[in-house]
């Protein structure tokens, strides 16, 4: 039974991630992203309501049993499938695109470049700052529904600041490059600007400058 288990469980819970990377032109896994456990409070909700209303299966007529035994194993399978869903629901950041894996039974996976990405939005609520959870929003070029909104995320800020580091890392920004002397550079507007406001024709020469004579 151990065989045959391990399988289903593999089909049913394993969102299998490495099957939908391009390994061949090198891509690689740079955080894969679980929902908060505060997703599961619901199922632990109705599992606690399961568990009473079998006890009270003890108190009611026989005749009558089968229908708390039947509302709590429709109770379990409820909890079951949500609990399910949400464990299967991953956001993973590579260092090529950001993609989402979804669904129990039917597999859904969006997927965006990280040259699409415009800018990330962080939402978090007060109670998920005292969790430890949040949602990014994601602007996108090509505003993929199924990437736009990523709930529930733990640690948000910290996974907003990794996909910036990918984005930066693949040069689809501009950097700041370190000098020899260790000294960061400024960038050419500014230097434009500094070597105009040095020019000797924007400044009076001081000694030279002659007010008017009085006879």
């Amino acid at each position: 039974m151990t065989g045959p288990l391990t399988w289903l469980v593999g089909i049913v819970a394993d969102p299998r991630i490495d099957e939908h990377l391009l390994t061949e032109e090198g891509e690689q896994v740079i955080d894969e992203v679980r929902k908060h456990p505060v997703v599961y409070v619901t199922s632990v909700l109705e599992f606690l309501l399961m568990i009473a209303v079998l006890i009270a299966t003890a108190f009611v007529p026989l005749d009558v049993a089968f229908l708390p035994i039947l509302l709590a194993a429709i109770l379990g399978l409820h909890l079951a499938y949500h609990a399910l869903k949400e464990h299967m629901d991953r956001f993973v950041v590579t260092n090529m695109r950001v993609f989402r894996i979804s669904g129990v039974f039917d597999r859904k996976v969006a997927t965006m470049p990280i040259s699409r990405i415009l800018d990330i939005s962080v939402d978090q609520p007060f109670v998920g700052r005292v969790m430890g959870y949040g949602h990014l929003t994601f602007e996108s070029a090509a505003q993929e529904q199924g990437l736009r909104d990523i709930k529930y995320v733990g640690h948000p800020s910290e996974r907003d600041l990794t996909i910036q580091r990918v984005i930066q890392r693949a040069g689809l920004r501009a950097t700041v490059t370190s000098s020899d002397d260790g000294s960061g550079d400024v960038p050419d507007l500014v230097q434009h600007h500094k070597r105009r406001s040095d020019h000797p024709r924007l400044h009076p020469v001081q000694g030279n400058h002659r007010g008017p004579t009085h006879r």
